[in-house]
């Protein structure tokens, strides 16, 4: 069964494990996000589910066709609404509320989410290139460099690495294993960094990559056979 769901990066911590391990987690603070529409191949061309996020104090902040699905739904007005192509829609029905409890410990996931604007920046800060001299007479310490020879081929070639705008993108990491579930306060321990800053939200989905069995952070019981063996 595939998994998703909406939640909201509170920030970053970490979990020891049993034998000392520390482990740095992300943590989302995901759901409950109510079922407001399901599409279908007969009527809308693809199977998706939309799910809602974050209930609004006012539908005026809305608007009029956001409102009219709410009200057809039966469900109180969110501020986000998401589609997720599953392949087990037909397991969801309008009026279902998706927790953090579909997740489990060891499960693999893939995080999306809008990373951090920084504007327009130079090619030092979004490239990582070098500096250039720091002496006093250089007058040039971070600009971008050489861009092209003077005779041959005279252009700067495309996808030069040059000033522009840096951040405010949407990312996806891969493969992610979440560690923890809190399903008393709907939180979602994620081992690594996720995209995006404190307070953002993000989508986070059972992983689409095939996955080796196991955990890299927590090592599971020798049995006695193969203990035997040895």
């Amino acid at each position: 069964m595939e998994k998703a769901i909406l939640g909201k990066k509170l920030g970053m911590s970490q979990i020891f494990t049993t034998d000392g391990t520390v482990i740095p987690v992300s943590i989302v603070e995901a759901g409950p996000c109510p079922v407001v529409q399901l599409k279908s191949i007969e009527k809308d061309g693809y199977s998706a589910v939309k799910i809602a996020y974050k209930k609004v104090t006012s539908q005026k902040k809305l608007t009029n066709p956001d409102n009219g699905q709410f009200k057809k739904a039966g469900i109180v007005a969110h501020k986000l609404l998401k589609e997720f192509r599953l392949s087990n829609c037909e397991s969801y029905k309008v009026g279902d509320v998706i927790s953090c409890e579909i997740f489990k410990k060891g499960d693999k996931v893939d995080v999306t989410g809008k990373t951090k604007g920084r504007g327009f920046s130079g090619t030092i800060k979004r490239w990582n290139t070098h500096c250039g001299p720091k002496a006093h007479g250089s007058g040039y310490h971070r600009g971008v460099g050489s861009l092209g020879a003077n005779s041959t081929p005279s252009r700067v070639f495309k996808n030069k690495k040059m000033p522009g705008q840096y951040g405010n993108e949407q990312v996806t990491i891969q493969n992610l294993e979440i560690v923890k579930i809190d399903a008393n306060r709907n939180l979602i321990f994620i081992a690594g960094g996720i995209p995006g800053p404190n307070g953002c939200t993000v989508a986070v989905k059972q992983t689409v990559k095939r996955v080796k069995k196991g955990s890299k952070w927590f090592k599971e019981p020798k049995t006695t056979a193969a203990a035997g063996k040895k």
